[in-house]
């Protein structure tokens, strides 16, 4: 279940927006006071927050730009100001939303269900990303379209090339061999000798380091094989 931390100190507020909160499948913690709500929002692990501005201890300004710097989670601001230059302070301090009362509670929880979706979406689409990437130092490589770029350009590769600084780059700062690399990239059954490792080496070192003589990526360790360094 998701966890909403509500940062408000209106009791009729408190009540009404943790009824409607919880009868929509949520948890919800409360504090009534800025420097409460501060604490609980940075050393516990909430889904979204719900801010008032006027705060007794901490005003929700403060407590925006504390939890933003550490935090990504939405934040929901609500409060009595309804000037355009209050607005603008929260939404530029890192709020998601902005709110002012008297709202809809109605209206408070859709909102928050949709930042939630919309959270919960991005989250999932970047690790998509990440699993999609693989990324060292300078190097980056796109699985998807089996693109490599070497500080942002493109380099181009063979499919061999391409495998085999894959399978380095998924396995950084390890040692293999040659026999090894052999079978992994070309497999037990693939014609050709062990010599095609070195030979391929060194194609991708011409293409992916600055001076390929002194490569950066891609050590030899002299009598065992090779391996990516990060």
């Amino acid at each position: 279940m998701k966890r909403i931390l509500l940062i408000e100190d209106e009791q009729v507020i408190v009540e009404v927006v943790k009824d409607y909160l919880e009868v929509s499948g949520f948890v919800v913690d409360i504090a009534t006071s800025g420097d409460v709500g501060l604490t609980k929002a940075l050393e516990e692990d909430y889904d979204l927050m719900i801010l008032d501005l006027m705060l007794p201890k901490t005003d929700g300004y403060e407590i925006c730009k504390r939890v933003r710097q550490v935090k990504n989670i939405p934040i929901l601001m609500v409060s009595a100001k309804k000037e355009d230059i209050d607005k603008i302070r929260g939404l530029g301090l890192g709020a998601d939303d902005y709110m002012t009362k008297p709202f809809s509670v109605g209206e408070l929880v859709a909102r928050v269900k949709a930042h939630l979706a919309r959270y919960d979406r991005l989250t999932t689409d970047s690790r998509a990303r990440q699993q999609d990437e693989v990324r060292i130092h300078g190097i980056r490589i796109d699985k998807p379209s089996r693109k490599v770029f070497v500080n942002e350009k493109e380099v181009l590769l063979t499919s061999k090339e391409y495998d085999l600084l894959l399978f380095l780059a998924t396995h950084p700062n390890r040692v293999f061999g040659k026999e090894e690399l052999f079978e992994k990239i070309w497999g037990l059954d693939a014609l050709g000798d062990n010599a095609s490792v070195t030979v391929y080496v060194s194609k991708l070192r011409e293409k992916i380091e600055t001076n390929p003589s002194r490569p950066q990526y891609i050590e030899t360790i002299w009598g065992v094989g090779y391996r990516l360094n990060l």
